[in-house]
């Protein structure tokens, strides 16, 4: 149920002219799906939470949608065989472990796992 004043929607950028590509490495990687509304634009549902980061290095960047895998190293695997660059290779954090990866599009995610 949708509630006022909650996270709703996340939207990024596919470059221009390559929706196509974007999609197949989304769906590839991560089985996403997605609802077309013309031929520019890709909608897909697949979950959202959010947090802040208050540190000096995440001031200068635009926000980080951040992924959650129970396989951190199969997902890695899936997202270069996809056609994805990881960035920043899996890292501990403070509840977990994560890698950040760019998309065909150019576009830093991170997934992270509890595990």
């Amino acid at each position: 149920m949708r509630e006022t004043g909650k996270l709703d929607y996340i939207e990024m950028t596919a470059g221009a002219g390559r929706i196509d590509s974007v999609k197949a490495f989304y769906a590839r990687a991560f089985s996403w799906s997605f609802t077309d509304y013309g031929p520019s634009y890709a909608a897909f549902s697949e979950g959202l939470d959010g947090g802040f980061d208050d540190s000096a290095e995440a001031a200068r960047k635009p926000p980080l949608p951040v992924l959650y895998s129970a396989e951190l190293e199969a997902t890695a695997q899936a997202v270069e065989e996809a056609g994805g660059t990881i960035v920043k290779p899996i890292f501990t954090f403070p509840g977990g472990r994560r890698f950040h990866f760019t998309d065909p599009a150019g576009n830093e995610l991170a997934v992270w796992s509890d595990k």
